[in-house]
């Protein structure tokens, strides 16, 4: 497995070949459906923002798709309805990089920046893209929270900031300081977690709820 050339930065490039198992399943989906984007997908949202939302990886049908994170799947439809909710975004989801919506003070990334087969992307492929996300944090100067959706996205980040897994153990709706950075975790909101049960849209709301009241906890009544 090749070593990111670009590393201290945090976009792979278009024709990234660091994980050979992703540029093979890459090649074949561009071959099937040369309209889609099929490519590594970058980070959305502006690089100044506090908060950070991170996922696992790309959607074959979602993002690999349409170019931007959490765009054209379930998990868009209802990520972007509470960023839109507690005003990490405004305008309207349309599932469509065109849409026009914008993303206010938050930013989102993945753990692995291209779709795997299956969705489930090898614990290499995962260790490898990590220089991606290193160079992302780099990149963003005011960022104090992020939101991990998952347990995969939650190690992703331990680990990139040099800490011990061991030490942060996943759990939903729990905050973890790592350094100047506050963590909280959430399960990954994706339609099966959502169907099962395991993820309600109010305990998903929650999560926002608290990254807004430490960004912007309430003045004290005088």
């Amino acid at each position: 497995m090749m070593r990111p050339s670009g590393l201290g930065s945090g976009a792979p490039g278009r024709d990234c070949a660091c994980c050979p198992r992703l540029v093979s399943f890459r090649e074949h989906w561009r071959a099937l459906e040369p309209e889609w984007f099929n490519a590594p997908v970058d980070s959305f949202g502006p690089a100044d923002a506090r908060l950070l939302v991170l996922g696992l990886a790309p959607g074959l049908r979602g993002a690999n798709r349409t170019g931007r994170p959490f765009t054209g799947d379930y998990a868009g439809d209802l990520l972007y309805a509470t960023l839109i909710e507690f005003g990490f975004a405004r305008g309207t989801y349309a599932a469509r990089p065109d849409d026009g919506l914008e993303l206010i003070d938050c930013r989102i990334s993945n753990a692995v920046r291209c779709v795997p087969p299956e969705n489930k992307p090898t614990p290499a492929e995962i260790t490898t893209c990590r220089d991606f996300l290193v160079g992302t944090l780099k990149e963003m100067k005011k960022l104090a929270i992020v939101v991990a959706l998952g347990r995969i996205a939650h190690e992703t980040f331990v680990s990139a900031n040099g800490a011990r897994r061991a030490q942060f153990p996943f759990a939903h709706g729990r905050a973890h300081q790592i350094g100047a950075l506050t963590l909280i975790d959430s399960y990954h909101c994706s339609r099966y977690n959502t169907n099962t049960g395991v993820l309600t849209p109010q305990m998903f709301r929650d999560v926002f709820a608290q990254a807004r009241k430490m960004l912007d906890p309430a003045p004290a009544k005088t």
